[in-house]
């Protein structure tokens, strides 16, 4: 399962989200997805997934600056593909470092569009139940406490009252009351490990999160044709509020979105 969205829009990610072919010699990137801090997209899985032992599972905001990293490369990985060519693994790496920069920026508070932003990492430790995922551990890993773990989940929580180039939510309503929403985004499951409910943890912990910040209104987009991502939320709890115009999508080159929210006051 892989779902996504965009906050930072001077991102090279960003950008290049907004080309037809942003550069057709390295870069095959699906239409649907783009990192930033847009909507949900969701991906199934092609091969038989890895069965995730629950008690090795953690949950939580990141901790580390290797972590977040590791976040970022699962993020980069899940939503572009890229040509086997010369030069390749620069672009890599450049998409890489600037979507790091652009999150982290986010989340140190330098974007006063963002009061507050947190990435939510799911982890295991590596061991030999995830030796057919060689390659997810190889490119998401980090150290922590001198063990290994990889990263296999990951999302933003934004605070604000928009994202850029997406649907801005209704409530709360009133005056004085708008910082109390907040929005999630860039949502990605390792394609290894889809099927074994990460979403719906992922999802539910950012949820709590909100909660603990004050956030009363909480708000994620969803492709109109992405059936997958829409049972995942409407499962967490989260219902229609309203739809993106035809024309919107037609201009960004993507599929419409709609806005989806739970409430987390009750």
């Amino acid at each position: 399962m892989a779902l996504l969205s965009s906050p930072d829009p001077q991102s090279l990610l960003h950008h290049l989200s907004r080309r037809k072919n942003p550069n057709p010699k390295f870069l095959l990137r699906n239409p649907n997805h783009r990192i930033s801090c847009s909507s949900g997209q969701l991906r199934l899985a092609t091969r038989e997934a890895v069965t995730v032992d629950s008690s090795q599972l953690r949950v939580r905001e990141f901790l580390t600056d290797s972590e977040l990293h590791a976040a970022v490369r699962l993020r980069i990985r899940t939503f572009y593909e890229f040509r086997e060519s010369y030069g390749v693994e620069e672009l890599r790496r450049s998409l890489t470092e600037r979507e790091y920069e652009g999150l982290n920026d986010r989340i140190s508070g330098k974007l006063v569009a963002f009061k507050r932003v947190a990435c939510i990492n799911a982890t295991l430790p590596i061991t030999h139940s995830l030796i057919s995922a060689e390659e997810l551990c190889s490119e998401c890993k980090f150290s922590e406490d001198g063990k290994e773990r990889v990263v296999v989940g990951t999302l933003d929580l934004n605070q604000c009252l928009w994202l850029p180039d997406e649907l801005t939510g209704r409530r709360p309503e009133g005056p004085g009351s708008n910082p109390m929403r907040a929005y999630i985004s860039n949502v990605c499951v390792a394609k290894e490990l889809q099927r074994n409910g990460l979403g719906y943890k992922l999802v539910n912990r950012s949820k709590k999160l909100a909660r603990d910040w004050g956030i009363t209104d909480l708000y994620v987009h969803v492709a109109i044709d992405n059936e997958g991502a829409q049972k995942l939320y409407e499962k967490c709890g989260f219902v229609y509020e309203s739809e993106e115009p035809a024309w919107k999508a037609r201009f960004l080159g993507r599929p419409r979105r709609f806005l989806l929210w739970t409430d987390l006051k009750s």
